[in-house]
């Protein structure tokens, strides 16, 4: 693929009055892990209240039921296969087996790129997974991508020494221990946004909480072993909680700083989550973090920018998609894309501003290839390796064709009935939709991989 050339037209708005940002991407956070989505593990008061300011969405889906794809999805607008992204990004040896690329092209388009030459000044504060880490040694640095400043973590290119003090995701050797590192990237995105006031800016605060391993500092109100099990439900609780406290330290640090009504925030998960805890970090939507079913995929979704998108709405039909992100953003910031933009996305700023719309374009996903580089989950979450959303029908198979599987997701969010033999016009469109999709997706021994 070329790659874009830079001349996007800037907004006609004066630059002060753009607003600023804020794309919050919590990591493995499932659908029912925070109060306002019905969780039940801790009390969510900051991400509530960024709620009840803002409008939440319970139809919003990633790019990927896991990391480095959903990222990508993200970053580009484009479905991740296009830039031959299928797992995550892990040493070259996975890479390969996965039959994917070591790092994103630096030449696929790039949302902070649209946005720096617009006029932004562009920030990415928090976990990167595209690129860099274990032997991956030729990754493209950030600003490659359109990044004026960066802070980042083992699995990027440039990790911060004070959060990898060995080679490694963490250590308890880090200066910045495991329990503050939301803190730490909160307090990067605020002194960004302090420099940089009146010059609109676009910010990722994407925190590597609430991945495991969960290592909260000792809570005085727990009274149970210490140091705990990194993937115990006591240990997930604490860490939920202390990332809650950031939220809400983000959000009162945006009201000191005067720029809270000219700040969009949107918070949201990479993929599902996992472990599950038998499906209750999903709300019993079926499948997690691994898995096509909607537990991998369906994610919390709150958009808050006062004034403008109504306090305290939900929005249970609308259908939304992580690369719909770059249209929607763009146009919320006044950024023209370029023409001969080849975004799978479509412009939900709308939808986003309290106006209900059907989705116009169906939504495509894969996840495992293969046998040899792809996690599963185990007994009815795992799902077969593709899937379409087209309007109120959802189809899952395998790429060979085999195990068709159709859901009225509407009437059937939980995915427990499969009427595929019951509708099988509809099961039939569908699949050839899906394989057509699959078919023209680049593959590794075929394209063009950077070395």
């Amino acid at each position: 693929m070329k790659a874009w050339p830079p001349a996007y037209a800037a907004a006609h708005t004066p630059p002060g009055s753009r607003p600023n940002i804020i794309f919050i991407l919590t990591d493995d956070m499932g659908f029912g892990d925070i109060g306002c989505f019905g969780g039940q593990f801790v009390p969510t008061p900051n991400i509530d209240r960024l709620a009840k300011n803002g409008r939440k969405f319970t139809q919003y889906y990633s790019a990927a039921p896991i990391c480095s794809p959903s990222r990508a999805g993200l970053l580009t607008g484009m479905y991740p296969g296009r830039w031959n992204f299928s797992t995550y990004l892990d040493n070259k040896k996975h890479n390969r087996n996965a039959e994917q690329a070591d790092f994103l092209d630096p030449s696929a388009p790039s949302i902070a790129r649209f946005f720096k030459n617009a006029g932004y000044a562009t920030g990415h504060f928090g976990k990167w997974h595209l690129g860099g880490g274990r032997d991956v040694k030729n990754a493209p640095g950030f600003e490659q991508y359109g990044y004026d400043e960066h802070i980042s973590t083992y699995e990027s290119p440039d990790p911060d020494p004070l959060i990898t003090a060995t080679n490694w995701i963490w250590s308890d050797k880090d200066s910045i221990k495991r329990w503050d590192r939301t803190k730490y990237f909160v307090d990067k995105t605020l002194d960004f946004l302090s420099r940089h006031k009146g010059q609109p800016c676009f910010v990722n605060l994407w925190p590597d909480d609430v991945h495991t391993p969960w290592v909260p500092r000792k809570d005085p109100e727990y009274t149970g072993k210490y140091p705990m099990n990194p993937e115990e439900e006591a240990a997930f609780k604490l860490v939920l909680k202390e990332y809650d406290v950031q939220i809400g330290r983000l959000m009162d640090g945006l009201k000191q700083l005067g720029i809270e009504k000219n700040t969009i925030i949107i918070f949201t998960s990479d993929n599902g989550p996992l472990p599950s805890f038998r499906g209750s970090r999903a709300a019993g939507l079926r499948g997690s973090k691994l898995s096509l079913y909607e537990g991998g995929t369906r994610m919390p979704f709150i958009v808050c920018w006062p004034g403008h998108v109504p306090a305290g709405t939900v929005d249970e039909s609308s259908v939304i998609n992580g690369v719909d992100m770059v249209p929607t953003l763009a146009r919320f910031g006044g950024v023209s894309l370029p023409k001969d933009y080849p975004g799978d996305g479509i412009d939900r700023s709308g939808v986003l501003l309290g106006k209900p719309a059907s989705r116009t374009r169906d939504m495509f996903w894969e996840y495992g290839r293969n046998n040899i580089a792809f996690r599963y989950p185990a007994g009815r979450d795992k799902s077969p390796n593709l899937a379409v959303r087209s309007g109120e029908w959802k189809l899952l198979m395998n790429s060979d064709g085999k195990d068709i599987q159709l859901f009225n997701i509407v009437k059937d969010k939980n995915e427990t009935t499969n009427v595929a033999d019951r509708e099988p016009a509809i099961a039939a469109k569908l699949k050839d939709k899906l394989l057509q999709w699959w078919r023209a997706l680049p593959k590794l021994k075929e394209a063009h991989s950077p070395q």
